[in-house]
């Protein structure tokens, strides 16, 4: 996980930016709060597409992605 973490002023902030899990050889990314996307550096940095699970979509919708499509089970 990233976070922002920090003080601007009197307000305090702090929120995920990035949250990614490895489950059964999988890479799931449960949030990803970049503007260049955690999905496109891991397929630039050489791991494969059906390696990655795009987790904050619902199971429905993962099958119009060219990523892994598996169900989460806790």
């Amino acid at each position: 996980m990233m976070f922002h973490v920090g003080w601007c002023g009197e307000k305090r902030v702090f929120g995920c930016v990035i949250h990614i899990e490895i489950r059964a050889g999988k890479i799931w990314i449960q949030r990803d709060g970049t503007a260049v996307g955690i999905a496109n550096e891991l397929i630039e940095a050489g791991v494969p597409k059906s390696d990655i699970v795009l987790g904050y979509k619902s199971p429905y919708m993962r099958k119009f992605t060219n990523l892994g499509r598996e169900v989460y089970k806790y």
